[in-house]
């Protein structure tokens, strides 16, 4: 019944940079699922094999950046060529994850139990070795006994995900605008997430039955303090990112942000063992440079019977 009847109403916008087996891994997860979908591949301009290997394969659809456009550009990208294409459900994720066999129709379940009431669902992201991956942990809004009935259904409402498997409706995305590219890595997904959830105040769930594999080289979620000193300089994009996200929920946002930063300068000088005062550095630098980062949301231009099909290029 639902491959009936969602046969390439499905889009999975998958975005890869330079990991190739990754990717193939990814695709071949895809191809497994219990219900059809046709894949999105946002190639941000690989230097590695991976043009060639898109280029033969006859069941994906894919585009080239032509530049790095980093996480947040790719999905950016990536969203409103599927929006543009005509389809009804996006289901985005990163090129190291996984799905299990029947992730998608556990979504598209739970999209019937709701009866497409939501703005958006989040798998639930595990490591390799079975338990939560950290970096993706959702966090669970505090109201969520108010639909303690969907608990039965392993559906559990949430404010906050990642793009490691979010699954929306297309006109979702048309009314809330895409993710926003200028972020570039870091903090997209939250802050479009929580776009959704907590300044449009759409319903937004969890769906445990829906499960994917994160393969992350490591479950230590992410760390200024901990983190290798050769990494650190990319967690100017978060501090920067994250001042913007907070500032567009007000005074209890900005509060949040503030006490966010004081803990992690904290773990820095207490925590961290080599290099404390470039790590305070990173930390403070992102939060000065947000002060006056402001991009606009862009949002995808025409309706549904005129936007023109980019799908096959």
């Amino acid at each position: 019944m639902l491959q009936n009847n969602l046969k390439n109403r499905v889009a999975v916008v998958v975005v890869t940079y330079n990991r190739l087996e990754f990717l193939k891994r990814c695709v071949d997860s895809l191809h497994k699922q219990t219900v059809p979908c046709d894949i999105l591949v946002v190639d941000n301009a690989s230097t590695d094999e991976t043009a060639q290997w898109l280029e033969s394969q006859t069941d994906i659809f894919f585009h080239n950046t032509g530049s790095n456009l980093g996480g947040a550009g790719g999905f950016h990208y990536g969203m409103r060529w599927a929006i543009e294409a005509n389809y009804d459900y996006l289901w985005v994720m990163d090129d190291d994850c996984f799905p299990k066999t029947d992730a998608l129709e556990k979504l598209l379940s739970a999209d019937s139990l709701l009866k497409g009431v939501y703005g958006w669902m989040s798998s639930v992201a595990l490591w390799t070795d079975g338990r939560e991956c950290r970096m993706n942990r959702p966090k669970v809004k505090k109201s969520f006994y108010e639909h303690i009935e969907l608990l039965r259904e392993g559906v559990l409402q949430a404010e906050q995900a990642t793009f490691v498997s979010l699954f929306l409706k297309s006109e979702t995305v048309r009314e809330v605008g895409l993710p926003i590219a200028e972020y570039f890595i870091w903090g997209d997904d939250i802050e479009y997430t929580r776009r959704i959830a907590v300044r449009r105040n759409y319903p937004c769930y969890i769906v445990g039955q829906s499960q994917v594999i994160h393969a992350m080289k490591n479950n230590n979620g992410s760390n200024l303090a901990l983190d290798d000193i050769e990494r650190i300089n990319r967690y100017w994009y978060a501090y920067r990112n994250e001042n913007y996200t907070y500032r567009q929920e007000g005074i209890k946002g900005i509060c949040y942000y503030l006490a966010r930063c004081g803990k992690h300068g904290t773990q820095i000088l207490l925590s961290a063992k080599d290099h404390r005062l470039k790590r305070l550095g990173v930390l403070f630098q992102g939060m000065i440079n947000g002060v006056g980062f402001a991009p606009k949301v862009e949002y995808v231009a025409g309706t549904r019977n005129d936007a023109e099909s980019t799908i096959r290029e």
